[in-house]
C-alpha cells in the first residue's frame, strides 16, 4: 500500500463519511470496503467502437528528469476572475491572479462542451464529443472508451506517480476508475444535500422537497440543488477544503521524500467543486460582496429576437429558474453567492500553490488551472450553462511551465488542446488520434501565428467556432448565429444573414465537425458493480473492468 493511500486512511473518522479512496489493485478492495463508504451511483454505459484506439505502453525505469504536473480543475467557473477582467474586475481571486502572473494566461480560452461530463471527458481523453459520442451527462466515459488512454493513464504509463482528489472527470459514481491512478480520493459532495452525504448531516426524507432547514436561499420553488448559503459545519469540513488538503498533504510528503532513491515525477490532480451549484460556502465569503454593491447583467428585452429556434430552445432550458429567482427578489443574492463560491475556490487554489512553493518542487512543476465551462447568470435571458454563447464557453485557463515566458495570450484556444500540450511539455509520446494541438508555440510566443479557432460542441449536431474576432454557431438543422466581437462583445446582434459577413462565415464554417459519432450507450444498457468496478452490458454479457490495468 502506498504512502498516500496510508495517509488517506488516517484521515479523521468524521471525514470518512464524506469521502472515499479507490485503490489501484483488486486485492485491496475488501479492506477498503471495510474502511470506507462507497457513494457511487449506479453507472451504466459502454459503447461499441466510437473512437479510435490509442496505442500506449507503460515505460520502464525512472524518469525523474521530467517536470512534475499540478493539475487544478475548477467546476462551473466562468470568466469572472480578476485577471480576465470578469465582473468588472472586482471579483476577489488573488490566488488565480498570482498564478496568471507566473504563467501564461489564455484570455480567449473555451471549453470543448458547455456541460460537465462531455467537457471533462473531452479534456481528459483529448477527443471531441463528435468523435466519442459522449454528448451529455448521461454518458459515462470509461465503459464507452475502455481502449482510450486518458491524461492520468498516459502519465502513469510513462513513469509518473499519478494521484488526485475531487472532481476531475465527472463526479458521479464510476467516473474515476482505479486503473487510471495510483491513489485517488473521491468525495461524496456532502455539501450538496441532495447527494448521498445529506443523510449524515440533516434529518430528511426521500419524499421531502428539501432537507430540514432548507432551502437557505428562501426560494423553495427552485428545487434540486438550486440553493445557496452557509452550512452548519466548519470551513475545514467543506469538500473543496478536503480536496485541497489531500494535495497539500501529498506535497508535504513529497518534500520530505524528495531525496529518496524511489523519487519519481508526480502528476497531482486537485478538483474543486465550487462554484458549481449549490453555492454553499462559509459566510465570510458572502461578506466580501455587499449585497448593495452587486451589479446585475444588462439584458436587452429584444436580445433573443434574432436567434434561430434551436438557440431559443437552449436558452429556455433553465429560464424558469431565473424567473423564479427574479420573482422572489433574489437575483442579486444569487449572483453574490456565485461570486462568494468563486472566491472560496480561489482560496483553495492559493492553499495548494503555497504548499507547492513550500515543497521545493515549484521550479520543476508545470501548473495548470482550468474550468470545465462557463455559466449564465441572466445574460441572454438564460440561467445555468448549456448554450453555445460566450458566457457558457469562455473559461479561465492558465499554464505555468518552467522555462517558458510569462504573459497573456489572446489567440483562441480550446481545452481540447491541453492533453497534447502536457505531452509536449513533459516530452511524452504524442497520440495521433487527439483532436487538439499542442499550445507549446503559444507558450513560447503568445503572439505567434495561430490559425486554429476554438470549436465547442453541445449535443449531437450543434457547434460553435470562436476565432479571435468572431463566434459562429450552427445548429443541427442549419440555424445560424454570427457575432462580431470587435463591435459586439455581448453577442447581442446576430449578423449571420448580413451579406457583408458572408466570407467570414464561410471561413469559420470550414472548422465545423464534418462527422458526428452516434451517441454513446447509457446506463440503462449496463449493470455496474461499484465494489469490483465492473460494467456488464445487458444485451451480450460483455464486461468492462475498471480495476484491470
Amino acid at each position: 500500500m502506498s504512502t498516500h493511500l496510508r495517509s488517506s486512511i488516517m484521515l479523521p473518522l468524521c471525514q470518512f463519511s464524506h469521502c472515499f479512496l479507490v485503490a489501484s489493485l483488486r486485492s485491496c478492495m475488501p479492506m477498503l470496503t471495510a474502511l470506507l463508504v462507497f457513494a457511487l451511483s449506479s453507472p451504466f454505459l459502454a459503447a461499441d467502437e466510437v473512437a479510435p484506439k490509442q496505442q500506449d505502453r507503460p515505460a520502464s525505469g525512472r524518469n525523474a528528469a521530467r517536470p512534475n504536473v499540478l493539475f487544478i480543475a475548477v467546476d462551473d467557473m466562468k470568466d469572472w476572475v480578476q485577471c480576465l477582467g470578469g465582473y468588472g474586475g472586482t471579483v476577489h481571486t488573488p490566488h488565480i491572479d498570482r498564478l496568471a502572473k507566473r504563467g501564461m494566461l489564455f484570455a480567449n480560452a473555451h471549453c470543448p462542451s458547455p456541460k460537465c461530463a462531455p467537457s471533462r471527458s473531452a479534456i481528459m481523453t483529448g477527443l471531441r464529443p463528435s468523435v466519442t459520442g459522449l454528448y451529455d451527462n448521461g454518458h459515462w466515459w470509461y465503459p464507452n472508451l475502455p481502449e482510450v488512454v486518458t491524461i492520468p493513464a498516459h502519465f502513469r504509463n510513462h513513469g509518473y506517480h499519478v494521484c488526485g482528489a475531487g472532481k476531475i472527470f465527472h463526479h458521479t459514481g464510476g467516473n474515476h476508475p482505479p486503473n487510471q491512478w495510483h491513489d485517488f480520493l473521491r468525495l461524496t459532495f456532502r455539501n450538496d444535500p441532495w447527494f448521498r452525504g445529506v443523510k449524515l448531516n440533516y434529518p430528511w426524507s426521500e419524499h421531502s422537497a428539501y432537507p430540514q432547514g432548507f432551502p437557505f436561499s428562501g426560494v423553495a420553488e427552485l428545487g434540486h440543488e438550486n440553493d445557496w448559503g452557509s452550512l452548519r459545519i466548519t470551513e475545514a469540513e467543506y469538500d473543496d477544503v478536503l480536496s485541497a488538503d489531500y494535495a497539500i498533504r501529498f506535497l508535504k510528503d513529497r518534500a520530505r521524500d524528495s531525496g529518496t532513491a524511489e523519487h519519481r515525477p508526480f502528476f497531482l490532480a486537485c478538483g474543486l467543486f465550487r462554484p458549481h451549484l449549490p453555492w454553499y460556502v462559509p459566510g465570510k465569503y458572502f461578506d466580501m460582496y455587499p449585497l448593495d454593491e452587486i451589479v446585475l447583467p444588462e439584458v436587452p428585452s429584444d436580445d433573443l429576437d434574432d436567434i434561430p429556434k434551436e438557440g431559443l430552445e437552449f436558452a429556455k432550458s433553465r429560464r424558469s429558474d431565473l424567473e423564479k429567482i427574479q420573482a422572489a427578489g433574489k437575483w442579486r443574492h444569487a449572483i453574490r453567492a456565485y461570486l462568494a463560491s468563486i472566491t472560496f475556490a480561489d482560496t483553495q487554489v492559493g492553499r495548494v500553490l503555497d504548499a507547492l512553493d513550500a515543497s521545493g518542487h515549484a521550479e520543476n512543476t508545470i501548473v495548470v488551472l482550468w474550468s470545465d465551462h462557463g455559466w449564465h447568470l441572466g445574460e441572454k435571458q438564460h440561467w445555468h450553462k448549456t448554450t453555445l454563447w460566450e458566457e457558457s464557453t469562455r473559461v479561465p485557463f492558465i499554464i505555468s511551465a518552467p522555462g517558458y515566458p510569462v504573459g497573456t495570450c489572446r489567440q483562441p484556444v480550446s481545452l481540447i488542446d491541453l492533453y497534447p500540450t502536457l505531452n509536449a511539455l513533459a516530452e511524452l509520446p504524442m497520440l495521433e488520434s487527439h483532436s487538439g494541438s499542442s499550445l507549446k508555440p503559444l507558450l513560447n510566443n503568445p503572439a505567434a501565428n495561430w490559425e486554429r479557432p476554438a470549436v465547442i460542441e453541445y449535443k449531437r449536431g450543434n457547434a460553435a467556432v470562436r476565432s479571435q474576432r468572431y463566434r459562429y454557431i450552427r445548429y443541427y438543422n442549419g440555424g445560424e448565429e454570427l457575432y462580431d466581437h470587435q463591435k459586439d462583445s455581448h453577442e447581442w446582434n446576430n449578423v449571420a444573414d448580413d451579406p457583408s459577413y458572408a466570407a467570414a462565415k464561410r471561413s469559420l464554417a470550414a472548422w465545423m465537425p464534418q462527422r458526428w459519432a452516434k451517441p454513446a450507450l447509457t446506463k440503462k444498457e449496463f449493470r455496474f458493480d461499484p465494489d469490483k468496478f465492473i460494467w456488464t452490458r445487458k444485451s451480450n454479457g460483455k464486461t468492462t473492468d475498471g480495476l484491470k490495468p
